[in-house]
């Protein structure tokens, strides 16, 4: 088995939120442009909420093996006021639902997009 690569998981991690803004970019304005700006701002929205997910997810990861902080409930009251956040934001600019749910699952697709990737230029 080959040695870990610190700098490789750098590379992927990089590309991986390169290919989340392409992809929530690219999106919205296709939305927008083939239905409506509620439409591709409702995507927009859902997949800027998948980066800070997938950045926060890398700050989880990233802090494992360190000195634990008792910050717990300051995390807490942070994700509760951005989902309230979001709520409001949904309901009241009415912005569509199923669109920024179909733009939270941007980060998965950018995941899957870089397996590929490897997958075809791994031995290059």
């Amino acid at each position: 088995m080959a040695a870990h690569d610190p700098a490789f998981d750098a590379r992927v991690l990089r590309r991986i939120q390169w290919i989340i803004l392409a992809l929530g970019v690219a999106g919205s304005i296709a939305l927008t442009i083939a239905r409506t700006w509620r439409v591709g701002g409702g995507f927009l929205m859902g997949a800027a909420i998948s980066y800070v997910s997938f950045w926060r997810w890398q700050q989880v990861v990233n802090a494992l093996g360190t000195k634990p902080a008792r910050r717990s409930l300051f995390w807490m009251l942070r994700f509760l006021l951005l989902a309230a956040l979001a709520y409001v934001i949904i309901r009241f600019a009415r912005i569509d639902l199923k669109a920024a749910l179909a733009g939270l699952l941007v980060s998965a697709a950018a995941v899957i997009i870089e397996i590929v990737y490897e997958l075809i230029y791994a031995g290059t």
